[in-house]
């Protein structure tokens, strides 16, 4: 991908060795003196590619002006330029994470604009997306997205996309949110968990595909539902009711793992690509895919000119279902964390460059501590004196997979999961701004502004230290609530610096966050 080149350009006293392809110096000579931010490095990934280079960054505009293929030393460039020469460290595109709940307003006690977006930036996560959920009122209204947008305003440290959700009797509504700008569309094919985001049946998607078929948008769905294994539960399927009654322990994980059966995920896509001749134009994406069954699927549809992807998350790139300690509800989400050679699949499926999992998100779903209903051997150890404290009466909820709120918390902690993890699997730095950048950025429209370090998109870049190791304390855990199954671990690779659109908004060392207010914007344009 190129980003669309900037009509601004910069004047500089001297030529540089290795001159970007869009422009010359001799061509930038004349243009009016503008605040320029100057981020050099010898690692730096450039349109896909790893080199040496050198960003300049207009401070008025936001924008990528040029970019040298070299590091230029700061006599270059016009006093009081703002430079720094980040080499060895690597200039990363800031991360799009675009699976995240935010929760604002109605349930700001689980997490809010402030602390989230707080928590991306010091990850280098410099876009989120939000999901239509978890949010009083939820986003499936244009009404509803504007309460959103106002809760929101003033409040995020990087910039936020918001996605609309489908839920029954709303489809008249889908056309209108995409006008208002939202980035796509989420519907459940099971319960979600939340009484106002009630689950879609087969035919609510069909109304849902015939309203956005012929608009700039994606559909997405949580890809769970009950296979109509006898007749007694075809009102289940139907319905799309949670899972039937568990057998075993529940406070073991491996009874949960067993309520939510890859089956639930293979019917679950198989309806949905059933009803995919209703929208043919339409993009598809199956959010946090977890069951490696799923992917001969998928590929097979894409085969035949179906337009679907899929994502997987963090979590189910790193954790396992055999590592899970019994009533640690940290670790319960769905679809849910499955076994090492699962996980394996999903790597395996993820490194392929014509797979059908294009990107890697966090599906960050926090929630209060109390709702994990965490044992107190845990509790007190990990989490800290937060947590609810239970009486001898509750006693017997402790650590029970099947009442604690189901999410894991990680926003602003996945590059450095996935590179921790990765350092066994092969994986590059190029490799992480596929998956975490440019698709994603993709996914929701925002390829040529978000995802990419190119002249013409947005100075949105992450100083990352691939070598450098830190231990997940609250410290590092900035959401709201420091409840999260990484707790205690240690990851390698730091971000040093994050920068949204010229401006940096976070250092590790130093300045943290400053003395500045927040300055994300909302993304509400509507797709190209």
């Amino acid at each position: 991908m190129t980003c669309n080149p900037s009509t601004s350009r910069q004047p500089y006293p001297s030529p540089a060795p290795s001159p970007p392809s869009q422009l010359s110096l001799t061509d930038m000579a004349g243009a009016d003196a503008r605040p320029l931010a100057v981020l050099a490095s010898s690692r730096a990934v450039i349109e896909g590619e790893l080199s040496a280079a050198t960003v300049v960054i207009d401070q008025d505009t936001g924008k990528i002006t040029s970019i040298f293929h070299s590091v230029l030393p700061a006599s270059d460039f016009p006093p009081g330029t703002a430079y720094a020469d980040h080499s060895p460290h690597i200039l990363l595109p800031g991360l799009v994470d675009a699976h995240v709940h935010l929760n604002e307003p109605g349930r700001t006690e689980w997490e809010g604009f402030y602390t989230g977006t707080r928590a991306a930036a010091f990850g280098g996560v410099t876009t989120v997306i939000d999901m239509p959920l978890n949010a009083i009122p939820p986003t499936t209204t244009v009404a509803g997205l504007k309460e959103k947008v106002q809760a929101a305003e003033g409040k995020c440290w990087v910039d936020v996309g918001f996605y609309g959700g489908i839920v029954p009797g709303n489809a008249s509504e889908l056309r209108p949110l995409v006008e208002e700008g939202v980035c796509g569309f989420k519907g459940f094919l099971i319960d979600s968990g939340v009484p106002e985001f009630p689950a879609v049946s087969s035919t609510d998607i069909a109304l849902a595909m015939a309203a956005l078929a012929d608009e700039s948008t994606t559909l997405m769905f949580h890809a769970e539902m009950i296979p109509p294994i006898t007749a007694s539960v075809g009102d289940d399927v139907q319905w799309s009711l949670p899972p039937l009654a568990p057998i075993g322990p529940l406070n073991e994980y491996a009874t949960f793992l067993a309520s939510r059966p890859v089956s639930f995920e293979t019917y679950a896509i198989a309806e949905i690509l059933s009803l995919a001749h209703i929208a043919p134009n339409l993009p598809l994406h199956i959010v946090h895919l977890s069951a490696i069954e799923a992917i001969p699927l998928l590929r097979r549809a894409i085969a035949h000119g179906v337009k679907i992807t899929a994502e997987t998350c963090f979590h189910y790139l790193s954790l396992t279902a055999e590592s899970v300690k019994d009533g640690d509800t940290r670790h319960k989400c769905c679809p849910p964390i499955r076994t090492k050679s699962n996980q394996d699949g999903l790597w395996e499926e993820l490194m392929q460059d014509g797979g059908c999992i294009k990107t890697v998100v966090s599906d960050h779903s926090p929630c209060t501590p109390n709702l994990k209903l965490l044992p107190s051997s845990i509790s007190s150890s990990s989490c800290g004196d937060r947590f609810h404290r239970f009486d001898s009466e509750s006693e017997k909820d402790n650590g029970d997979f099947f009442a604690a709120w189901g999410g894991v918390s990680s926003v602003g902690l996945g590059l450095s999961i996935l590179w921790t993890e990765g350092q066994n699997r092969g994986i590059s730095v190029e490799n992480v701004v596929r998956w975490c950048c440019k698709n994603t950025a993709k996914q929701v429209g925002l390829e040529g502004q978000k995802g990419d370090l190119a002249v013409g998109c947005d100075g949105d870049l992450a100083v990352f230290d691939d070598e450098g190791v830190f231990e997940v304390g609250e410290e590092a855990m900035l959401f709201r609530n420091k409840c999260s199954p990484y707790q205690g671990m240690t990851l390698k690779g730091v971000v040093k610096e994050t920068w949204v659109r010229g401006q940096r908004v976070w250092e590790r060392e130093g300045r943290g966050f400053g003395k500045e207010r927040p300055r994300g914007k909302l993304l509400l344009g509507r797709r190209r």
